[in-house]
């Protein structure tokens, strides 16, 4: 049984791997055999001794995947994937009355935009080459829910989960996994302004039937299981890791 989740021999490529839930998730992958290769504006230094210490390599490219700009020089650099770990991703505050256009497309370009495009770069190659590959998204629980004062971040997380599913159509039978992971309420960057908030994060706390908000290395386990073969007949899922949100 633990061999559907070894990923000896295979290479994934994670976005913004330096910090937060993407460094878990490389990091899980490590644990699980894989090399990683890291994308994003600022060198994982820290993801990349984690990962060696777990006895694989890293390979850091360095893009700011705001744009779809960089993404076919990625894609070269990169060189040959099994796995790719679309988890950049930013968010902006503001009320939708007072919401700017600016800030909307930001959101958009690097949550949505650049996840199908480089998706779809990667795809291509496997599939003109005969050969699978697995595409994990990191949606959002505002895949499913509409949020406070994010109308930008809920488009684009509710966008990608539709994606998911558009993909998972057309490339199931090429043997291309499309699924995704929408975490719940985690110690990040993203919620650093939900956590300071002390009437908020004691609100979201109480619906939390685990009682906690969740860790980054909750989602490795998962992540994982995304990448693995213990996941070939999985297509166009969206699974979340929340802590019971969902269920309350």
């Amino acid at each position: 049984m633990s061999g559907l989740f070894d990923l000896t021999g295979k290479v994934a490529l994670v976005t913004g791997a330096n910090t937060g839930l993407g460094q878990a998730i490389a990091v899980g992958l490590a644990q699980a055999g894989a090399d990683i290769v890291a994308v994003g504006r600022s060198a994982p230094d820290e993801t990349r001794k984690m990962v060696v210490d777990a006895g694989r390599k890293l390979t850091a490219i360095t893009a700011d995947l705001g744009s779809t700009e960089p993404i076919a020089r990625v894609v070269a650099d990169a060189g040959p994937i099994e796995i790719l770990v679309n988890n950049a991703g930013i968010i902006r505050r503001a009320d939708s009355t007072e919401f700017t256009e600016a800030d909307w497309d930001a959101v958009m370009d690097t949550n949505l935009k650049v996840a199908f495009f480089l998706s779809q770069a990667f795809a291509k190659g496997w599939i003109a080459a005969g050969r699978g590959g697995k595409i994990i998204q990191v949606a959002s629980m505002l895949s499913f829910q509409g949020g406070v004062r994010v109308p930008s971040y809920t488009a684009s997380k509710s966008g990608l989960a539709g994606l998911t599913k558009a993909l998972a159509n057309e490339w199931a039978g090429k043997g291309v996994n499309v699924n995704a992971i929408a975490p719940g309420y985690f110690t990040t960057n993203n919620t650093e302004a939900l956590r300071a908030d002390e009437t908020r994060s004691r609100q979201i706390l109480a619906r939390i039937p685990a009682g906690r908000w969740g860790l980054p290395e909750d989602l490795a386990g998962v992540a994982v299981f995304l990448a693995s073969r213990a996941s070939d007949y999985m297509h166009g899922a969206v699974v979340p890791v929340d802590g019971g949100w969902l269920a309350r």
